[in-house]
């Protein structure tokens, strides 16, 4: 699926670090594409705190249900230097309309963003770092992290990286 959307759009533009690619309220024109780097969607709440929603890497549709929103419902905040692909969001609506491949797969590419999505709210309902971690490494299939990866599992997990570390050490030993 993003083989198609990346052969439907012609324009990439490079982000830095702390930038916005999109402000809540702004109009939906284009569908994003995060060839490089990381952006998160970020909802503000009414007592000032923050939640992210969606952290977009490499090759990760940004954003995908406001595909069929006026306005977008979040910031988009440049965690890490980025680059993305642009595609008018009415190109890719026609596409939907006209090819019934495309639309296929952009179905099964939202169930598994579902998928996703309720698997991170049970992970994230778990009490213990222990069985947060227990239930991402069941979710990857993989085992243990590398170091390099730490800070990401503990973004994912939603605990702190020394929790993370500490819980790792307790693993090793």
């Amino acid at each position: 699926m993003i083989d198609q959307l990346c052969s439907m759009s012609a324009n990439q533009r490079s982000l830095d670090q702390g930038s916005y690619l999109f402000h809540q309220g702004d109009p939906v024109r284009t569908v994003f594409v995060v060839m490089q780097g990381s952006i998160e969607l970020t909802r503000h709440q009414r007592d000032g705190t923050s939640i992210v929603l969606q952290r977009a890497g490499y090759q990760m549709v940004l954003a995908e249900a406001s595909v069929y929103a006026s306005a977008y419902h979040c910031d988009a905040v440049v965690a890490l230097p980025s680059r993305v692909l642009e595609l008018k969001r009415s190109i890719f609506l026609r596409s939907l309309r006209e090819d019934a491949e495309f639309g296929a797969l952009w179905a099964q590419h939202l169930a598994l963003e579902v998928q996703s999505a309720r698997y991170r709210s049970e992970l994230l309902s778990r009490r213990t770092v222990s069985e947060r971690l227990d239930g991402w490494l069941a979710w990857q299939g993989v085992g243990l992290p590398c170091k390099g990866q730490w800070k990401s599992v503990a973004l994912q997990i939603g605990v702190s990286p020394e929790a993370l570390y500490r819980e790792l050490a307790k693993r090793r030993q």
